[in-house]
């Protein structure tokens, strides 16, 4: 796991990359590679890359990058994991005999790979990974973002140039890179809490898909590639019993385990407690002879909205053996953190448990791991969220013929009681257009209340805007290629392609690597997801029991008593801190930052506030935050 950047100078540019200019964007990724550092200069100039490592595949300096085949012909720097590269080694030495450099470098596996079948090899790699090949010959780059979109890949383009970074920070270090606010972007990320892609909240920044490819020639031309969708990888399984799924999931999700165990340094694991976790540490541990250790997180003090679950998780601990470790935060771990938090983000990612997750992270550094498995990737893909069933049904009865004239009379309804705020008004305006009423698993204001939040200026500039307009894509894909075109099925795919990978996925990425911890993630290991996919919905939701083939497949695996305890999701007592000095905090910041900009309306704003409306509030004061330290600062 590291952190890479680059650049490429086009044809028709004057400009000339040096190392000094890789070396600065480079040395802001330090704590993602706190192990070593390299450069790599084309002897032109017109293309360098440069790479923190964080070392836990093949520890050798000869695995360092940038890496060179020995012809010089093709150039990589590589962040993630291959976890099939030991096979890919030795399918490579049968096809092509010639010495390898490296005892055991996955890194030099996908330069070996890419000599042998150019950027088709990328489908033969299990990972995560965000890369980018020079291909000299060709005079061509290549970036790659894996399947799931687990590693995060940021480019620009401007003044003759492309630059690329894993960190947004990076690209800032560019003189003539711009600082501004997308506004448009802002306008998805009050709905999503995140920056859909392609774009960020920085003007001319963007990031690449998850499951996608740039191939960028040294004239500027740039053309995108989906390699990607699980809806080409999936076989229907309404042939199979219950009992066969089951046994498939835990077979599958085993290997996936396993894999995530491949490493040169220690490894551990998140343990909250629930299902997910508990099944990771369970499976871990039975792959492992020596003692794993775990790590969870809780809080001090007793909260209404959430209760700690460490005597799940440490009771799971105990149960496998295995050396448990926690910490509890108070509001004074998260005041302090704030400034980091922010540094880290690069972009708002308006999750409060970025916090725990960050603490948690630094916890198993602290003791000795480099690397953790986490649980991210279960309740999209078997409907484990209690949110979904109430979404579910919703989406059921959205779909019933001859709805649409009482939808419309339902709104009109509505509005002529003074309703068009409300959650009820918005999915029958939604449900009117034909369109799902299901817009991912986090949402943090709806259209109207978007509307009434911004500043009057963005309000005009807005006024015909939505953000369906970024669901609309998935959406066309969905209604293409799905073969169960059931909404669950929808649900799990939006949040595929824009929640998990754009918001839980970065809240991990950026927090552990915070700390120069590599978090993995089994339950989206691609051949798991793709399997998960082709489970018809009834089988999914039998009984409306949340989890239940899941939950089938893992018995015997962790204790009845932990499949069948109510879930509770991964929190922050946001609300209650919101009464003590965090809502002073919030209220200051929001009102300085709608007096410094003019983005949003500082009375919409203060409703919220006045009603106690902490989480959402956080929201708005994540915005705050990242103006003043990314744009004022």
């Amino acid at each position: 796991m590291c952190g890479i950047n680059g650049a490429l100078a086009f044809k028709n540019s004057s400009f000339t990359i040096t190392e000094s200019y890789l070396r600065k964007m480079r040395d802001t990724m330090i704590h993602r590679g706190p192990d070593g550092a390299g450069t790599w200069v084309s002897p032109d100039g017109r293309v360098g890359f440069g790479h923190r490592r964080l070392s836990i595949i093949d520890l050798s300096e000869k695995a360092a990058q940038p890496m060179g085949n020995p012809e010089k012909t093709v150039w990589i720097t590589f962040n993630g994991e291959i976890y099939n590269h030991q096979e890919l080694r030795k399918e490579i030495e049968r096809l092509s005999p010639k010495p390898w450099i490296t005892d055991h470098s996955d890194t030099e596996v996908i330069l070996r790979a890419f000599e042998l079948w150019g950027i088709d090899c990328i489908h033969r790699f299990r990972g995560m990974f965000a890369i980018a090949i020079w291909d000299a010959k060709k005079r061509e780059l290549y970036l790659v973002r894996d399947r799931i979109g687990v590693k995060p890949l940021y480019y620009s383009i401007h003044n003759g140039r492309l630059t690329f970074a894993s960190e947004i920070k990076a690209l800032l270090q560019d003189p003539e890179q711009t600082r501004a606010v997308n506004e448009e972007s802002l306008y998805h990320y009050l709905s999503f809490l995140t920056t859909p892609t392609p774009n960020t909240l920085f003007e001319g920044i963007k990031k690449l898909p998850g499951g996608t490819f740039l191939r960028i020639n040294e004239e500027g031309t740039i053309k995108e590639n989906r390699y990607w969708d699980v809806w080409d990888h999936t076989t229907p399984l309404s042939h199979l019993s219950e009992q066969e799924i089951s046994e498939r999931l835990l077979a599958e999700l085993k290997t996936a385990v396993r894999y995530r165990g491949i490493s040169d340094v220690p490894v551990g694991i998140f343990l909250s407690g629930g299902i997910d976790s508990s099944t990771n540490a369970a499976l871990f541990s039975a792959e492992n002879s020596s003692q794993i250790k775990t790590f969870s997180i809780g809080y001090k003090g007793n909260y209404t909205t959430y209760q700690n679950e460490l005597h799940y998780a440490k009771q799971m601990a105990d149960l496998i053996g295995a050396k448990y470790h926690e910490r509890q935060l108070t509001l004074d771990d998260l005041l302090d953190f704030l400034p980091q938090m922010i540094h880290l983000q690069d972009e708002p990612i308006a999750d409060p448990v970025c916090i725990p997750v960050y603490y948690v992270s630094k916890l198993a550094r602290d003791h000795g791991v480099t690397v953790c498995q986490v649980g991210e990737g279960s309740d999209e893909l078997f409907w484990g969220y209690p949110s979904w069933k109430t979404a579910l049904r919703l989406e059921q009865l959205n779909r019933i013929p001859l709805m649409r004239p009482l939808k419309k009379l339902g709104m009109a309804y509505g509005k002529a009681i003074g309703k068009e705020f409300s959650r009820q008004y918005e999915l029958l305006r939604r449900g009117s257009l034909n369109q799902p009423v299901f817009w991912g698993g986090a949402e943090a204001f709806n259209e109207a209340e978007k509307h009434r939040l911004l500043s009057p200026s963005l309000r005009k500039k807005f006024a015909s805007t939505t953000s369906w307009e970024v669901l609309s894509p998935i959406y066309n894909r969905f209604k293409e290629k799905a073969w169960e075109q059931k909404p669950l099925n929808w649900m799990s795919y939006l949040d595929l392609n824009l929640r998990l990978p754009e918001l839980l996925l970065m809240r991990v990425d950026k927090m552990s690597m915070g700390v120069s911890l590599e978090g993995r993630v089994p339950f989206l290991d691609h051949k798991f997801v793709e399997l998960a996919m082709s489970i018809p919905q009834k089988i999914k939701t039998k009984k409306g029991n949340l989890k239940s083939i899941l939950k089938k497949s893992v018995r015997g695996v962790i204790p009845d008593s932990l499949i069948d305890r109510q879930k509770q999701g991964f929190g922050v007592p946001i609300h209650e801190w919101f009464f003590d000095r965090l809502g002073t905090e919030m209220k200051t910041e929001l009102k300085s930052f709608c007096q410094e900009t003019d983005l949003l309306d500082y009375s919409a704003i203060e409703t919220h506030l006045n009603k106690g409306d902490g989480p959402r509030a956080w929201y708005l004061y994540n915005l705050a935050l990242w103006w003043k330290t990314f744009i004022k600062g």
